[in-house]
């Protein structure tokens, strides 16, 4: 994904989506939360109902009760997918490659986020729209105050590149044109931090943290 002029060229590719801004990311949000909803009552519904119509029902309400919070977590198990390792297709692991791409990804960021990428392989990145939590092939971004967290599945055209070279390559993009960055973008879960987070690797629970203390701070 490349920058130029301040605007993504892969805008032409999804020239149907509406750039993406604060409106927009809260509606997203609303979105999510009512879906979720809509998918949990009925059978919080059902797990209240039929224990009062015959006790025997009881056994039912308790599956019912297992679907009511197995739904959402799937949604969050497929919102971490995003900040999950990319292998790469058809080439073999180069260590001296992946060593030269981490060398290059820590000359575009500060001190402490260099740590964490030697870490973990991810970036935080704070944003107009909230803090970043950049990996190969995707992003979280937790929103201001650091409760909720949308996640993007991004595509690397490149299968070839290393791991490091991924993340400077989606981070750069997004310091570039962040708008555009969500627009191109696809949202694969909007929730709470605390559903998310089980869901996620060690190292992707680290990148969260840092985020959401820095959204935190942020709205103070």
């Amino acid at each position: 994904m490349e920058a130029a002029l301040g605007q993504l060229p892969e805008l032409e590719n999804v020239r149907w989506r509406t750039r993406v801004d604060e409106p927009m990311l809260r509606r997203a949000d609303r979105v999510w939360t009512l879906s979720a909803v809509a998918h949990e009552v009925p059978f919080l519904a059902t797990a209240i109902v039929l224990p009062l119509l015959a006790p025997v029902l009881a056994v039912v309400s308790v599956f019912a009760l297992a679907f009511a919070w197995a739904i959402p977590a799937l949604y969050a198990a497929r919102g971490a997918g995003v900040l999950r390792p990319v292998r790469r297709r058809g080439v073999a692991s180069d260590a001296a490659a992946e060593e030269r791409a981490l060398g290059l990804l820590g000359d575009l960021v500060g001190h402490q986020a260099r740590e964490l990428v030697a870490r973990t392989g991810l970036l935080v990145e704070r944003g107009r729209f909230g803090v970043w939590v950049v990996g190969p092939a995707g992003a979280l971004l937790v929103r201001p105050g650091g409760r909720r967290v949308q996640c993007y599945c991004v595509r690397v055209p490149d299968a070839e590149l290393p791991t490091s070279d991924r993340v400077a390559h989606l981070l750069l993009a997004l310091r570039a044109d962040e708008a555009g960055f969500a627009t191109v973008a696809n949202l694969t879960f909007s929730g709470a931090c605390w559903r998310l987070r089980p869901r996620l690797s060690p190292a992707a629970r680290e990148g969260l943290t840092v985020a959401i203390s820095f959204a935190r701070s942020r709205s103070k």
